[in-house]
């Protein structure tokens, strides 16, 4: 098995938009990675002339908001910092360790790097916007030909990344695994930085070497 990788193109942001973005783009994959027991559902960005698509169910609508809470932590305590959340398929197979012993292992097979830099805020902005409840009239609210200017040009880059997503859904099925009917979704994982930046990737390393990950494909 062969683990199919996307790097999506990086967008640059403030704190107050991060939410936003992270939703979007993680329910559109999400939704086009779905089985067939979903019930979509449209959703109207808080901040942008964007609408996508979320499966509908509520336990992974808290497993994401859950990593985007954790995210959105990170990118406060590290300002102007590029961060990236991994967002993994795979499959859980169950082989025989010893006599009397099984191994689980994880072997993945589609991964999307979700590429984010978080600007400092400016102060020609003035308060940032709260990035639970802005929406987005409030986000648009007073912003100045400068401001209107940069989430303008994120949002025609967010545009983008969602198409991206699409033509890798549409061109990449060779390697998914057969779906198991009874579930919403295949099993996957999203993985963030640690409040200590160094140690995000060595721990994603660790996991792939500890979980039997497959070879990847450049």
């Amino acid at each position: 098995m062969n683990c199919e990788i996307c790097h999506l193109k990086e967008l640059e942001l403030e704190i107050f938009q991060v939410r936003e973005v992270l939703r979007c783009i993680l329910h559109t994959i999400l939704f086009h990675r779905a089985l067939g027991l979903v019930r979509p559902k449209d959703v109207d960005s808080e901040h942008f002339e964007i609408t996508y698509v979320q499966c509908g169910d509520a336990e992974l609508e808290k497993k994401i908001e859950e990593k985007v809470d954790h995210f959105c932590s990170w990118a406060e305590k590290h300002p102007n910092k590029k961060g990236q959340v991994l967002l993994s398929f795979y499959e859980v197979k169950n082989r025989q360790a010893s006599w009397f012993t099984n191994k689980v292992e994880r072997l993945y097979w589609e991964q999307w790097h979700v590429n984010l830099h978080v600007l400092q805020p400016s102060a020609a902005r003035g308060k940032p916007h709260s990035s639970r409840s802005s929406s987005r009239d409030s986000a648009v609210a007073g912003e100045g030909d400068e401001g209107g200017s940069r989430r303008r040009s994120l949002e025609a880059s967010l545009r983008e990344v969602l198409f991206q997503i699409v033509r890798f859904v549409n061109e990449k099925k060779d390697h998914v695994p057969n779906p198991n009917p009874d579930s919403i979704s295949f099993p996957f994982e999203i993985a963030i930085p640690s409040h200590s930046d160094s140690s995000f990737g060595v721990e994603i390393f660790k996991r792939m070497l500890q979980t039997g990950h497959p070879t990847m494909l450049s």
